[in-house]
């Protein structure tokens, strides 16, 4: 009930307000844009909430089709070929517009830059190879490919690219942000890159020429819902002082103000928005208990409860019916377990489409489910290790069914029932850090965020307050535990 009233009223103050929802993807520089599409709203006196690191096109289209975001930074190749589905060259924004118009959307502010895709190499085994065009691969069957995940499912990516040229490898799926450790200690030959990187001066990259001009120009754009400007005129008006201020250099500087300096994101965005450069580096002390602790402490508690919340109350009817009635045992043992196998990830990108968002609703469903198997499976374990003979000797004192269950074998199972929950407690706080994939936020923000910049510091202010809270649940239980021991015994 508790969890119910805080969703409704988040709900509602939502509605009162209505602040911009700004999305991102899941790497550096769509980061820093969101950032700064972000605070100029808020400078414009809209309030505007980012929600980063949501995923790749297809999650950030659908959430903008279904109203969870109003806008984010996007790139023209993109529209064309992943969400136009168009196998042409990409056509100008008054075409793409004419299209998108139909799904009620549409794209506008150019940024200033085109940040189109590329193959990279090491400079020293390119040179070594004598490998100039992204053609010469075809000739070196032996080189290891590493590609994002993203790319490797585009049609502008991976398939479209081995087509066009004939490429014989079979690539290997890393996260973009870790892909240049990769190539650098030799795990990889080539990877996918962006343009504005600004990894590629450090890592002293080739960028290989795209000879048969597979890739399509990527400028940067803003793809928002048809109805944003008009509901947020000032800040779409202030959206519109943004137009084509970023060139490729700067957003390559950028890029390496959050990735080789370590700023963060929203430090890198004020910067570029003041033009001043006052932001120190910080401390691990100083990330972990950044402006946004509270706020990601806040949503990673709610989203733990309320999951937890709700597979209690599934789980341990769910967990007597098993006990009692032996037909539903094994299937339902062997459903709530079947859901264990399914990766994290996987299960989150099934819900979004079934539940027609992102963010809060998907990431419930998931942790709830994940919460069933060790409440069920402890509470039918707890009922089926009371002694037979108690069952016995309160049937034979006259006792009904339903008072031995609420009696006798609820309080001498309690303990076990409570070891499950503790036990599904305690993995929802590590498994609620994969919501932040889908925009649900909590301590997985700082998690995604650390992965797209390679950042020790940012991985670890995610991390160790997740792991503070799984320390914190285990202690609570064990407390609630020792106070149901002797009423139990």
């Amino acid at each position: 009930m508790l969890a119910g009233t805080l969703a409704l009223a988040a709900c509602a103050g939502a509605r009162a307000e209505e602040p911009l929802q700004v999305g991102s993807k899941r790497f550096t520089e769509s980061y820093i844009l969101g950032e700064i599409l972000t605070q100029t709203a808020r400078a414009a006196g809209r309030p505007a909430e980012h929600r980063p690191g949501m995923g790749g096109t297809a999650i950030l289209f659908q959430a903008l089709r279904t109203g969870a975001i109003d806008v984010y930074p996007e790139y023209t190749g993109t529209i064309a070929r992943e969400i136009l589905k168009l196998r042409r060259r990409s056509p100008d924004l008054p075409a793409l517009n004419a299209r998108l118009h139909r799904l009620g959307l549409e794209a506008g502010v150019p940024l200033g830059f085109n940040n189109t895709y590329a193959i990279g190499m090491r400079r020293s085994q390119a040179e070594r190879l004598g490998i100039k065009k992204i053609s010469d691969l075809a000739q070196h069957p032996e080189l290891k490919l590493g590609f994002g995940h993203e790319f490797l499912g585009r049609r502008d990516g991976w398939p479209g690219l081995k087509s066009a040229y004939g490429l014989p490898q079979k690539p290997r799926g890393l996260d973009h942000g870790l892909a240049y450790e990769a190539l650098a200690q030799g795990e990889i030959d080539a990877m996918d890159v962006y343009t504005t990187d600004a990894k590629i001066l450090r890592y002293q990259i080739t960028l290989l020429v795209d000879d048969r001009r597979f890739f399509p120009v990527y400028d940067a754009v803003l793809l928002y819902r048809l109805d944003a400007p008009r509901r947020f005129p000032t800040a779409f008006a202030a959206f519109r002082g943004l137009k084509g201020k970023i060139d490729a250099p700067h957003m390559m500087q950028l890029n390496a103000r959050a990735e080789l300096d370590k700023r963060s994101f929203a430090a890198v965005a004020s910067e570029f928005l003041s033009g001043r450069d006052s932001i120190k580096r910080r401390s691990l002390a100083a990330a972990v208990f950044a402006p946004d602790f509270w706020r990601l402490l806040r949503e990673h508690v709610f989203l733990v409860l309320a999951s937890l919340g709700a597979a209690a109350l599934a789980g341990v009817p769910l967990g007597i019916a098993a006990a009692k009635l032996r037909a539903l045992a094994q299937p339902v043992l062997a459903l709530t377990g079947l859901v264990q196998t399914i990766p994290a990830l996987a299960l989150l990108a099934f819900l979004i489409p079934l539940t027609g968002t992102i963010g809060l609703w998907p990431a419930l469903i998931a942790l709830f489910l994940y919460a069933l198997l060790p409440i069920v499976r402890n509470t039918h374990a707890g009922l089926g290790g009371v002694p037979v003979g108690l069952r016995q000797a309160a049937l034979a004192l006259g006792l009904r069914r339903g008072t031995i269950l609420a009696k006798i074998e609820l309080p001498l199972a309690a303990p076990t029932i409570l070891a499950g929950i503790k036990t599904s407690a305690v993995i929802n706080v590590g498994t609620a850090t994969i919501a932040a994939f889908i925009g649900a936020g909590g301590f997985g923000e700082r998690i995604v965020q650390g992965l797209a910049l390679n950042d020790d510091v940012m991985l670890l202010a995610g991390a160790l307050p997740a792991a503070g809270l799984a320390l914190i649940a285990h202690a609570m239980f064990e407390l609630i535990e020792r106070a149901f021991a002797p009423r139990s015994r």
